[in-house]
Protein backbone atom coordinates (compact mmCIF):
# COMPACT_ATOMS: atom_id res chain seq x y z
CA UNK A 1 0.00 0.00 0.00
CA UNK A 2 1.33 3.44 -0.92
CA UNK A 3 1.95 5.72 2.03
CA UNK A 4 -0.40 8.68 1.98
CA UNK A 5 1.46 11.86 2.87
CA UNK A 6 -0.18 14.84 4.50
CA UNK A 7 -0.59 18.21 2.77
CA UNK A 8 2.16 20.82 3.08
CA UNK A 9 -0.13 23.38 4.76
CA UNK A 10 -0.01 21.16 7.87
CA UNK A 11 3.78 21.42 8.18
CA UNK A 12 3.45 24.21 10.75
CA UNK A 13 2.00 21.72 13.24
CA UNK A 14 4.85 19.25 12.84
CA UNK A 15 7.73 21.72 13.05
CA UNK A 16 9.92 19.42 15.19
CA UNK A 17 9.55 16.44 12.89
CA UNK A 18 10.93 15.35 9.53
CA UNK A 19 7.75 16.30 7.70
CA UNK A 20 8.60 14.18 4.67
CA UNK A 21 8.42 11.06 6.88
CA UNK A 22 4.96 11.73 8.33
CA UNK A 23 2.19 9.81 6.59
CA UNK A 24 -1.35 8.76 7.41
CA UNK A 25 -0.60 5.03 7.27
CA UNK A 26 2.18 5.00 9.88
CA UNK A 27 1.44 8.08 11.97
CA UNK A 28 -2.35 8.24 12.21
CA UNK A 29 -2.47 8.49 16.01
CA UNK A 30 0.21 11.20 16.10
CA UNK A 31 -1.51 13.21 13.38
CA UNK A 32 -4.86 12.98 15.20
CA UNK A 33 -3.27 14.01 18.50
CA UNK A 34 -1.39 16.96 17.02
CA UNK A 35 -4.26 18.35 14.98
CA UNK A 36 -6.93 17.91 17.68
CA UNK A 37 -4.74 19.78 20.13
CA UNK A 38 -3.34 22.52 17.88
CA UNK A 39 -5.10 22.51 14.51
CA UNK A 40 -7.08 25.39 13.06
CA UNK A 41 -10.34 25.07 11.11
CA UNK A 42 -8.58 24.19 7.85
CA UNK A 43 -6.42 21.51 9.52
CA UNK A 44 -9.40 19.97 11.30
CA UNK A 45 -11.51 20.00 8.14
CA UNK A 46 -8.73 18.07 6.39
CA UNK A 47 -8.41 15.64 9.32
CA UNK A 48 -12.13 14.84 9.31
CA UNK A 49 -12.08 14.43 5.52
CA UNK A 50 -9.42 11.70 5.60
CA UNK A 51 -10.14 9.99 8.95
CA UNK A 52 -13.74 9.38 9.94
CA UNK A 53 -15.04 10.66 13.27
CA UNK A 54 -15.61 7.16 14.65
CA UNK A 55 -11.96 6.26 14.12
CA UNK A 56 -10.86 9.50 15.77
CA UNK A 57 -13.18 8.79 18.70
CA UNK A 58 -11.59 5.35 19.20
CA UNK A 59 -8.14 6.98 19.42
CA UNK A 60 -9.33 9.70 21.79
CA UNK A 61 -8.65 7.74 24.97
CA UNK A 62 -5.07 6.96 23.91
CA UNK A 63 -3.87 10.32 22.56
CA UNK A 64 -2.23 12.92 24.76
CA UNK A 65 -4.46 15.98 24.83
CA UNK A 66 -4.89 18.71 27.39
CA UNK A 67 -7.82 18.09 29.69
CA UNK A 68 -9.75 20.95 28.06
CA UNK A 69 -9.16 19.64 24.53
CA UNK A 70 -9.88 16.06 25.53
CA UNK A 71 -13.20 17.03 27.11
CA UNK A 72 -14.20 19.15 24.12
CA UNK A 73 -13.44 16.43 21.56
CA UNK A 74 -15.16 13.76 23.64
CA UNK A 75 -18.37 15.82 23.66
CA UNK A 76 -18.04 16.93 20.04
CA UNK A 77 -17.44 13.45 18.65
CA UNK A 78 -20.05 11.66 20.78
Amino acid sequence: MEKQSIPSFLKQYFWGDDFSQININDNQKYIIQTLLENGDDKALKWLFSVINKQTILTFLSTVKLSKKSGNFWQIYLS
